[in-house]
């Protein structure tokens, strides 16, 4: 029998570190809010070698339950394996011998950047008293994490789903510090179905009675609140993946030696079993709610003139790729990106009957892209120096 889940599944002190490295800031961070959080740290992983001035650096961003670890197996401080290993090394897409690829754990996170479970002020877990975020604010962290890095310029920004979100706020916010530009299976602005998946979502994590108002990260395992996340794992998860494909791969085949009509499960319900216990276990209650809110404040045109005018600040070369299949953020929001970004291609499409996951899982389709958008990054900088 699996023992009970722990009450935040968060990297904490004195955990393994892993590959990890750290950037403490110095002082406290301005958030759109008007309110300032002290003792940022951000944690972070990179593979290759800079280049001497830097300019063959790229940031990776990850999607919400992502982190830094983007390859390697898991181990000791990574409870999950790197999400786009199949991508990253010498001669792959991310090409390691190359370029100097560096990954943040995004601000509000739970794998070794502040978030809910860090220590507050006071030495106790943040919790609820973490303050709310951005994507503004994610990013503005991250540009922290590129000055102490001695990064002026990155030569390309890559990103899916809410990495791709922190992607188009550096192209937009930050356009003299973001190269070429690659986004993946993100708008320019969270609508209305993303904003209420969210909502459910977080409705079930704050109704577990572990919840206890998010004053839960010391509750003894079993004790937190890792009901309401896994409910909010499967309703995240049938949003991730596509209809058709559950249907193909499931339909109403009951799981082996179960039988639905006497209390049993459906194959499709162990599936979501086994993804809702998964992430109980490698993420904190607190940090999904709190990036959640991020994704959910995602618009480019906030206080910029509309998105028309906040995309026309970034003139680099890009590419917008969705996926045929997504239902979280369906193709349209993409092309419609891609129309209104001035150095942008007409639409990538990737083809895939995996839903909106698959900027994950085609990782054929999504490292030919990479390598299509590096290539227009040596193109921009012919010669970049080498590491």
């Amino acid at each position: 029998m699996r023992p009970l889940p722990p009450a935040t599944g968060a990297w904490r002190e004195g955990d393994p570190p892993g590959r990890r490295s750290w950037h403490h800031a110095e002082t406290p961070l301005p958030l759109e809010s008007g309110r300032h959080l002290p003792g940022v740290r951000i944690a972070y992983e990179t593979w290759g070698r800079p280049a001497p001035d830097r300019s063959n650096a790229v940031l990776v961003l990850h999607a919400l339950t992502g982190d830094s670890h983007l390859a390697g197996p898991a181990g000791p401080g990574h409870p999950a394996p790197g999400w786009w290993d199949a991508l990253t090394g010498p001669g792959r897409p991310l090409d390691t011998d190359r370029w100097f690829l560096v990954v943040p754990n995004a601000l509000g996170g739970c794998q070794g950047t502040t978030g809910p479970a860090s220590p507050g002020p006071d030495g106790r877990p943040w919790g609820p008293d973490f303050p709310h975020l951005t994507i503004r604010d994610q990013v503005a962290a991250e540009l922290l994490l590129a000055d102490a890095l001695g990064i002026d310029r990155w030569a390309a920004v890559v990103g899916g789903s809410m990495g791709g979100m922190r992607a188009l706020e550096w192209a937009v916010g930050h356009p003299e510090r973001t190269g070429a530009l690659l986004v993946l299976a993100a708008p320019a602005a969270a609508g209305a179905d993303q904003i209420g998946w969210n909502a459910a979502q977080a409705a079930a994590i704050r109704a577990d009675r572990g919840w206890r108002g998010g004053r839960y990260h010391d509750a003894a395992p079993g004790e937190g609140p890792h009901l309401g996340l896994g409910a909010a794992r499967r309703v995240a998860h049938l949003t991730y993946r596509a209809g058709p494909g559950l249907e193909a791969r499931f339909g109403r085949a009951a799981q082996p030696g179960e039988d639905p009509a006497d209390g049993g499960r459906h194959q499709i319900e162990s599936y979501l079993d086994h993804h809702a216990d998964k992430l109980t276990r490698r993420f904190d209650a607190g940090s999904y709610l709190t990036l959640s809110a991020a994704m959910d404040s995602h618009d480019l045109g906030r206080g910029r003139g509309g998105t028309t005018a906040a995309l026309a600040r970034y003139r680099g070369p890009a590419l917008i790729a969705g996926v045929t299949t997504d239902r979280l953020h369906p193709l349209h929001q993409q092309r419609e990106l891609a129309r209104a970004l001035p150095g942008a291609d007409p639409l990538a499409e990737i083809d895939s009957p995996h839903g909106h996951d698959g900027f994950l899982v085609e990782t054929g389709q999504v490292g030919r892209l990479i390598r299509e958008l590096l290539g227009r990054a040596l193109a921009q900088h012919p010669a970049p120096s080498a590491p």
